[in-house]
């Protein structure tokens, strides 16, 4: 099963295909000011590529989703970091609990903030 968050990612990110063009049909401009309405029509690709970008990504979405704070590597072996890393993951943890007490009394909860719903990384 896909994470919800991976979805919303995807959802939010590719449903608009300007923020996340699959492909091109032509190179970027390389000044500013020189493109054109017709220019970017042009470059953009067609919507059967766009939707099957977005169907693709919902297959496989990856290694799937890696909370915000979450850091299964151990890059650091020193107690200083290793301290805030917990301080971070606890303050993560109370902000989540908040935000999943608000949306009890919510009729459709908004989770878009929810630290268990934001990856931890760019890469998906």
């Amino acid at each position: 099963m896909v994470p919800l968050g991976c979805l919303m990612l995807l959802y939010d990110l590719g449903a608009w295909m300007p923020n996340f063009p699959s492909s091109m049909r032509n190179p970027p401009p390389q000044a500013k000011g020189t493109s054109s309405l017709e220019s970017y029509l042009d470059t953009i690709p067609e919507v059967n590529t766009t939707s099957l970008a977005i169907f693709q990504g919902a297959l496989f979405p990856g290694r799937g989703l890696r909370s915000l704070g979450t850091y299964p590597d151990e890059h650091f072996t020193e107690e200083e970091p290793k301290q805030l890393i917990k301080a971070f993951q606890g303050r993560l943890a109370q902000i989540s609990q908040g935000i999943q007490e608000r949306n009890k009394s919510l009729p459709i909860p908004y989770r878009y903030l929810d630290p268990c719903q934001i990856e931890n990384s760019t890469s998906i």
